[in-house]
């Protein structure tokens, strides 16, 4: 089960990774759906929340693989499983911050967010922090499991 887990988590991360590794290159692919708008200040129309930087976006899919990676040696995917104390606090550190950004900062992210009318708010609501909530409970398991 355990090695199940860690394989499923292994493989959502590196995807994830590889996704903001195309929008790091320059890939426009779901953009809108990923980036939370607000309104803009004399109109109706949505406005991207930030805009991203090639360079803080590559930084984020390094850390996601980096995640798969602890995963893989804590699961054993690669190796005998490491069993360091270290791995397992590092891990359970990481399923937190899942956990914080399913929760969310109260104005743009999280399951709390007060801004809910974007495309990105209504994924977020239903499939982003979801998906954290989830990455956050599998990442402690792998951990402690």
């Amino acid at each position: 089960m355990t090695l199940f887990l860690a394989r499923s988590l292994v493989a959502v991360f590196a995807t994830i990774s590889l996704i903001h590794l195309y929008w790091a290159l320059g890939g426009r692919w779901a953009v809108l759906a990923v980036v939370p708008q607000v309104p803009a200040k004399h109109g109706e129309a949505l406005r991207p929340a930030f805009d991203p930087s090639g360079w803080l976006t590559l930084l984020v899919a390094l850390a996601l693989l980096l995640i798969a990676v602890l995963v893989s040696l804590r699961g054993g995917l690669l190796a005998p499983p490491v069993t360091h104390r270290a791995l397992q606090w590092l891990i359970s550190a990481i399923a937190l911050l899942m956990f914080a950004r399913a929760i969310g900062e109260s104005e743009l992210v999280g399951f709390f967010k007060e801004f809910k009318e974007s495309t990105f708010a209504r994924l977020d609501t239903w499939i982003y922090s979801p998906l954290c909530v989830v990455l956050g409970a599998g990442l402690l398991a792998v951990a402690w499991v």
